[in-house]
Order: structure tokens, then sequence, then C-alpha cells
């Protein structure tokens, strides 16, 4: 009998995982061109631990095409099977000024690789229907190296101004003495080239660096800006290299500057050891349509008192390395203040707060590392740039779109906004196992997503009292929600996501919002299952599924006789003809929701029972709970214990009969969040 069970809910999850990849690819009725004409792969910039990919496609108008994904480590024979490839294209972005259409194409991603591999890679596309053009890729491609100083440069030792010890030779005062063939504060503090050379390194000795920017000839170089404009390229092999000797803390003080740090002109430089404070900005890394920097990394290093930690819009910048940062910002620590909606209104009576510490770290581009960091404090957490519609809309430029960013293991507690962003990304931007903690706005935020996919996996949302867990608006495309525990409810925003898909989520509901699961799409190949939700007790309805009429794939162009699509792209009305498009469906009871909708017909109703120590929050929006005081590991039986569906590359190490919800899995260890020094 037990082995008859075991093959029971083996076929039983087998089933529901080809459903699963159904949900994600197939929709409507069958046009001329339903079969699939397959294109050129092409492969994103490699992370340390992720790989990307994109497919182009032509055809599959009734969308029930896949792409199953099978890798392994180059030398190996066996393969290992990874997610699903999203199916994207035809999802319509419109709201100010973002007007795109996304491509027809598959995208993904692996995760958790071993960094400085090579991987083979095989990708195989089917369709029903058909497939021309090659079915079958197969490429070598490798993961990143973790960025390390060389081990042959050059190396010069740097002291403070009011240094009176021995010195070790060659010996500078001050950075720039060091990092330029000299300095001057006058005039001629712009003359001199740069010493540097890619492999270098500089070794910075304990003391307070605060130039005397006001003086003429009395500082450090910086001159009345207070900015150190470094200007000289490493490569990512032999990096320009400025850290901390190891005799004490190295402190950079801004001296109230607005920008300690311009190194829009300085790829491959890497900074190790080092505390900043007292500046408004303190890596100014790309402007937007300017220029901008790669190879920026960034490690161990303290930054306090400070507006903004590390910034770039630049659409070229590429390869950075945030991780094992301690970022503090500037606003009260002893309470949460939310600057927007409802919750916030009777605390914001004389107006919202200053904007004193905007966020940790933003970048745009593509191949960017931000992992393993502590935010608090600050307005937002860790972001991608919002930008606007890719370089070259309607043909966005191959080398300036921004793909393959990985935002992993950060720790985030008091931002007054989002905890983290991926605002403004296009495809394969991976959020995963981050903690996010006391949010005075939804925590995790996608305004927009250029058709995705982005993955938001195996976080934990805690007090979000503004809003709940997402921040899901402006027309995006191409979200994957997998394994997250939320202690905070998902409810609508503005405009309705396209193309978005939850497995195996925690979602418990909060007092002060009715609903705990409410879904507003354009496309009715948007889908939800294996997910665990605790309704509130004294919601008027708490699930919602608003979508076009079933009969309607989306309230896109491409619905033939649809009067909602016939408005051509960037039109004034557009928007809320889409928002008239959809049915509005609220539900009381979860099982009433998924006879009507066909959603989450194998999710079930939690209680904070299911967790170790978990309990609610309070009714004070300000509070600010510690994270060390809740343990979300599920309890031995629990019902949210192998409860969930498998998703290859993703759970594969479940432990029990199936895997569990939320972002732990029973007998692994919990992830590690922030700094591992």
């Amino acid at each position: 009998m037990k082995v008859q069970m075991k093959v029971q809910m083996i076929v039983k999850h087998r089933v529901s995982y080809l459903i699963f990849l159904s949900l994600c690819c197939v929709s409507g009725i069958g046009q001329a061109a339903d079969s699939t004409i397959a294109g050129s792969l092409y492969t994103e910039p490699a992370t340390l631990i992720s790989l990307g990919f994109e497919w182009p496609i032509e055809g599959d108008d009734n969308r029930n095409a896949s792409t199953q994904v099978f890798y392994r480590q180059a030398g190996s024979t066996g393969w290992q099977e990874g997610p699903p490839m999203l199916r994207i294209g035809d999802e319509r972005i419109n709201e100010n000024a973002l007007q795109y259409l996304t491509p027809r194409m598959f995208a993904g991603s692996l995760f958790d690789l071993e960094p400085d591999t090579r991987y083979v890679v095989r990708l195989v596309m089917t369709d029903p229907d058909g497939v021309s053009g090659r079915s079958e890729k197969l490429v070598s491609v490798s993961t990143r190296a973790e960025p390390m100083p060389a081990t042959d440069g050059n190396i010069y030792h740097v002291y403070p101004p009011d240094y009176e010890g021995q010195r070790i030779e060659p010996a500078f005062t001050g950075l720039l003495g060091a990092y330029n063939t000299g300095y001057s504060g006058s005039d001629n503090f712009n003359t001199y080239p740069p010493r540097v050379r890619p492999g270098d390194t500089i070794l910075v000795h304990a003391g307070v660096y605060q130039d005397n920017r006001y003086s003429y000839q009395g500082g450090l170089g910086t001159i009345s800006s207070g900015s150190y404009f470094l200007t000289a390229k490493g490569t990512a092999e032999r990096p320009i290299v400025i850290k901390a000797a190891g005799d004490g803390e190295v402190i950079f003080d801004g001296d109230g500057a607005y920008n300690l740090f311009n190194v829009m002109a300085a790829d491959h430089h890497y900074f190790e050891g080092l505390t900043f404070r007292n500046t408004d900005l303190v890596f100014q890394a790309g402007l937007k349509n300017i220029a901008g920097s790669s190879g920026l990394t960034i490690k161990n290093s303290r930054f306090e008192d400070i507006g903004r930690g590390i910034y770039t819009d630049w659409s070229g910048s590429k390869d950075f390395y945030i991780a094992d940062n301690v970022f503090v910002g500037r606003f009260d620590p002893t309470h949460l203040l939310g600057f927007t909606g409802p919750v916030w209104a009777p605390y914001n009576i004389d107006g919202q707060p200053a904007l004193v510490s905007e966020y940790a770290v933003k970048v745009y581009g593509s191949g960017h590392v931000v992992a393993y960091n502590k935010v608090d404090h600050f307005h937002d957490g860790i972001d991608i740039a919002t930008y606007g519609n890719p370089d070259g809309t309607p043909e966005p430029l191959r080398g300036r779109m921004p793909v393959s960013i990985d935002f992993y293991n950060n720790d985030i507690s008091h931002v007054e906004d989002n905890c983290i962003e991926s605002d403004g990304g296009a495809h394969n931007i991976r959020i995963f196992r981050n903690r996010c903690f006391n949010h005075g706005h939804r925590a995790l935020s996608v305004q927009p997503m250029f058709g995705g996919p982005v993955y938001f996996m195996r976080n934990i949302v805690y007090h979000a009292p503004e809003g709940g867990a997402l921040k899901l608006t402006a027309s995006s495309a191409g979200v994957l929600i997998w394994h997250n525990t939320f202690i905070a409810p998902i409810k609508p925003m503005l405009l309705a996501v396209s193309n978005m898909h939850y497995r195996n989520n925690l979602v418990l509901g909060q007092s002060g919002s009715p609903e705990v699961f409410a879904i507003e799409t354009n496309t009715n190949y948007s889908s939800s299952d294996y997910n665990g939700f605790r309704p509130n007790s004294d919601a008027q309805y708490s699930f919602e599924w608003s979508t076009p009429e079933f009969s309607m794939v989306a309230n896109f162009p491409g619905e033939a006789g649809d009067e909602f699509t016939r408005a051509p792209l960037g039109t004034r009305d557009q928007s809320r003809l889409e928002a008239q498009a959809r049915e509005v469906r609220r539900f009381e009871t979860l099982s009433a929701y998924s006879e009507m909708t066909g959603q989450d017909s194998n999710s079930l109703l939690v209680d904070y029972d299911i967790f170790m120590n978990v309990t609610p929050t309070g009714p004070d929006p300000r509070i600010i709970y510690n994270p060390q005081d809740f343990d979300f590991r599920l309890r031995s039986g629990a019902v949210a214990v192998d409860a969930g569906l498998h998703i290859p590359g993703v759970n594969s190490d479940y432990t029990g009969s199936a895997p569990d919800l939320g972002a732990y899995e029973s007998d692994l260890a919990p992830p590690h969040y922030g700094p591992r020094n």
C-alpha cells in the first residue's frame, strides 16, 4: 500500500509539473501560425552562480510551445533538469513614458551554480503544432569568478595626513597621491595622470581621510567638490584595488560633499574593507545617456550617515559585484514611517518625511550581483533603476539591455518604501533568498518589467503594513513568484500585471487588508497553484482573480473583435480601456475561488501554527520588528510540509515526498542573510 501511495504521489506531482508548464505557455484559439519557428539562442552575461538565456521565436500563436533546459558541468556525464523557460511575447507595457511590446521568445535562468565553472547547457523546444528551425540547442558557457586582487601588481601604501609613525614604502599621503602621479589643491589638481595600472593595489592604512576641500593648496586634491574622480581602467582578471591595509579602521569622510567617489570612467575597480560616511552619494558609477563604469567591486565595507550608497543608471554598466557590506541610512531607527497610502496618512498630517536616505544600491545594465549585504534606515533597499524603455526601443540594443541581474541573501530592514525593486528590468532578473522586514510600503516591487522573467524565490517578507508583500504595477510582464513566505497580503495596485505565475508560496494576511490574495492580470495565461493562504477572519472577501473574460487570451492587440485592443500602443485612453476589459471576480473562500477560476486547485489554508515561531504583526504600523525574534521554519507535520510542486532546478533538493511550501525546506538549514564575515 505504501509503495502504491508513493507511486500515486510521484505521478500526481509529475502531472502537476506538466500542467505548470502548460499554464506558463498555453492559451488561446489556434491560428494559422500555431507552429513555432525557433530563432538564434542568446546567452546573457553570466553572474557568479546564475546563467540566463533568451530564445526568440516566431509563430506559436496558440502559445502551446514549451522549452525545457538541462545542464551539466563540463567533463561530467549526468544531466540535471533546470527550471522551464518562460514563454513571453506580445504583452504590452503601457504607462506614462513607458511604451513597449514584448518580443516573442522563451527566457529563463539556471540557479545556484558553481562560480568560475564551465557548463554545458541543452535546451529543447517542443510544440504539438511543430517546430521548424533548430529545436535543440547545445551551448557551453562559464559562470563568472568572484573578483579578486592580482598577486603580482605594484603595491602602494597610503597614510592619513596626521600619521606620524613609520611608513612602508612606496608611501603616499592621501589616496590621490598614490592613485595619480601627484595631487594638488590648486588649479593644477587635474594635471596628474593616473599612476596605477591593471593589477596594482593601494593599501590604505588606518585613519580618517577627510579632505579640507575648501582650502586652496591645503587639501588632498578633491578641491571644492570633495569628490575622488578615479579614471584609470583595470581588467576583470587584474582590477585596480583600493583596500584597507589591515591595521585598523579606514574611514573616508565626505565632509558633507554630494559625491565622494566618482568612478564613471573607472572600469574594474575593487574596494574592500573601508568605511564611507558623511556624504549624499558615495559611489557615482553611471548616468543615463552619459557614461558609466563596468566591473565595479565593493566588498566587506561599511556605509553610514549617507543619502545613497552605490548608483548607476548607465545602460552599459556591467558585472558589478556588491557583497558583504553594511549600509546604514539616516532615517530614525526607533520607528517606521511610510511615505504614502491610507495607513500612513494619520502620521503624515504635516507632510511626508524628508527623503534623507534614498537607497543603498541602485543599478542598471547587465551581469550585476548584489549579495549578502545588510541594509537599514533607507527609503528603498536595493533597486534596479526604473530608467524607461530599453535603449533603442522598439528595436532594443542587445548590449544595453537590463538583463541577468542577481540580488540574493541580503538582509534588509526598516525602509520607508520598498525592500527590493526590480523596476526597469527586462529579462532574467533574479531576486532570491532575501529577508525583508519592516517596510513602509509594498516590499517587493515590479514597476515595470519588460517581458521577464523576474524571479522572486525563497524571500521572507514580514511587516509591510501599507499595500502588502508585492508592488505589481505599471503593466509589467513576466513575473514568477515561487517559494516565498509573505506575512503580508498580495493585493492589486494600479495597472494589471501580465504573464505572472505563483507556485509554492505562503501568504498570511494581516488586519487592515480585507483580501489575502487579490490578482489583477491582463492575461488569462497567468496562473497560480500549490500555495498556502491564511485569510483574515473578518474579511468580506479573501480572494480575487480579475482578468479579461475567460474566452479571451488577453486584452492586448491580437484579440480579434475586442474593442479594448483597437487603441494603438501609447494612446491616452489605452490604460483605462485595459482596466475596463477585466472582469472583477471576488470570493469569500478558497474553494469558491478555485472552483470558479480553476486557479489554486491544489492550494490549502494555513495559519501561524505551521511555523516554529511566527506571530502576526500588531496594530501600530510604526513598530520595528527584530528578525532574530522569529523562526520561519515549518513545524514537523504542518500542513505546508510536502504540499508543494516540484520545479526542477529550484527545489530538487526537497527532503520529503514533495517540496514544502514557503521559503524554507524542512531538514535543510535556513539561508544566511547579510554579510558572511
